[in-house]
């Protein structure tokens, strides 16, 4: 599978993130088969976070298994750097690892969370001891809220080693500043941040009917995902195409194979084919912001 620069790291991260969020809704051995059967593919780049219910307890026995072969990246959606350090030594524990290569302020939504975690006492500052300790290698940010706010965070902030935020063909046919990721992205690019891209396989938010039957929805995605070999094969490669570093798959267990198979397959997009992938969505409900804040 193709690996491309993550920003500054120095680690070349495979063109797929696998998210496993998708762990939890397996039992365990379910889990290692599919640890498995995503290294088949030699994916390098996972990432997880303490509120995907038991992803890092499930994840835990493969990846100290093959922890040379993963880059890890997890998160913390706590701000200040008491409660930063605590979900840090938590999330090693529930692992049974040393080190996370990646650590990353989770879900960043409203200016004053900026000024929370860049203060004295806020998250960034744990975050910076812990990598004077060995603890953490890399610092990054993930938010699939205001992209001002993202790019305010890439310009404030000068040891931000990645972001991560939603890219695909919904969201680049909105021309508005709510919207305008692929901005993002170019000041990613410009000053050396790896990219991660999130809701790339996003439909569309759920139907006001699912919301009432959440149990009868076909996927575990809390927005409406595409499904079929050739929807996922053409997200995936419109995605990797706009120039992120890696795309990170969906949190249902049930697509991770069809996405395996889309990024191992992956030969690019012509601008052609990007344009004319965008216009057909131009009239798509947005799947995000507002739809998937939490």
């Amino acid at each position: 599978m193709e690996t491309r620069p993550l920003g500054a790291t120095e680690h070349e991260s495979t063109v797929m993130t696998f998210g496993t969020i998708a762990l939890n809704w397996l039992e365990q051995e379910g889990a290692n088969q599919m640890v498995e059967h995503v290294l088949d593919y030699g994916v390098n780049h996972f990432d997880v976070a303490p509120t995907y219910g038991d992803a890092e307890l499930k994840l835990g026995p493969k990846l100290r298994q093959y922890r040379d072969d993963v880059f890890l990246g997890c998160k913390t959606q706590e701000r200040d750097y008491d409660g930063a350090r605590r979900k840090l030594d938590l999330s090693l524990n529930r692992m049974g690892i040393e080190k996370i290569d990646l650590y990353q302020v989770h879900g960043l939504e409203y200016e004053s969370e900026l000024e929370e975690i860049t203060a004295e006492d806020g998250a960034l500052a744990a975050f910076r001891d812990a990598k004077e300790e060995g603890l953490v290698d890399h610092i990054g940010l993930t938010s699939h809220g205001d992209p001002d706010l993202i790019k305010a965070a890439i310009e404030r902030i000068d040891d931000l080693e990645t972001v991560m935020f939603p890219l695909n063909p919904v969201v680049a046919a909105k021309d508005d500043a709510e919207h305008d990721y692929e901005g993002v992205l170019e000041l990613a690019e410009a000053n050396d941040v790896g990219t991660l891209g999130i809701k790339a396989f996003a439909k569309g938010p759920w139907p006001p009917e699912s919301e009432r039957y959440e149990e009868d929805r076909p996927f575990a995605n809390w927005y409406e995902p595409v499904a079929r070999p050739d929807e996922i094969r053409e997200r995936f490669d419109f995605a990797a195409a706009r120039g992120l570093t890696s795309v990170v798959s969906p949190g249902d267990p049930k697509l991770v194979s069809m996405v395996l198979d889309a990024a191992d397959r992956s030969d690019g997009m012509d601008e052609a084919t990007q344009r004319s992938v965008v216009e057909a969505a131009r009239h798509d409900d947005s799947p995000v912001p507002e739809q998937l804040h939490h």
